[in-house]
């Protein structure tokens, strides 16, 4: 089931489960948000659509954290005038995942993830001691030759 849900003056297609990087909302991280504005709701080959909103469907989500968009650099300039202008500008944006789609006769809810396991730490090994049978298998060091030098232009012609 999927929903086309209108947020910020934008429009987005969700899913139960999936998650959204939307305008910044006023909400406290961890808290429970519904978007009331569903424009369509798919469920398979059976599409509602709304006029211009569903009416009895609402999507609720979760609100994970607020986050930064993009770098933005604004450059104005203009040829044969001393003139530049440099600004540069990150959206404020927050990021919520969708919990459930419900409409009057039809609900569909996240699947319950598991909770991650903390990964181990990575430990260093300590180094293995050389013994004899490891230093002959250890290859030569090799060494680079020294160029042989040209003497005198007598010497060369001889």
């Amino acid at each position: 089931m999927y929903a086309v849900v209108t947020t910020g003056g934008k429009q987005y297609r969700v899913e139960a489960g999936s998650e959204l990087v939307i305008e910044r909302l006023t909400a406290d991280v961890g808290s429970s948000i519904t978007f009331d504005r569903v424009l369509l709701v798919g469920d398979g080959e059976a599409v509602t659509v709304g006029t211009p909103t569903v009416p009895g469907a609402s999507v609720s989500g979760t609100v994970l954290r607020e986050e930064l968009g993009p770098k933005l650099i604004i450059f104005k300039f203009k040829q044969k005038a001393t003139y530049r202008r440099k600004n540069g500008h990150r959206q404020h944006l927050t990021r919520v995942r969708i919990d459930e789609i419900s409409t009057s006769d039809r609900r569909a809810k996240a699947k319950a993830e598991p909770a991650e396991e903390p990964k181990p730490k990575r430990t260093r090994k300590p180094a293995a001691k050389a013994d004899a049978t490891d230093a002959a298998a250890q290859k030569p060091k090799r060494t680079r030759k020294p160029a042989a030098k040209a003497g005198s232009k007598a010497e060369a012609e001889e």
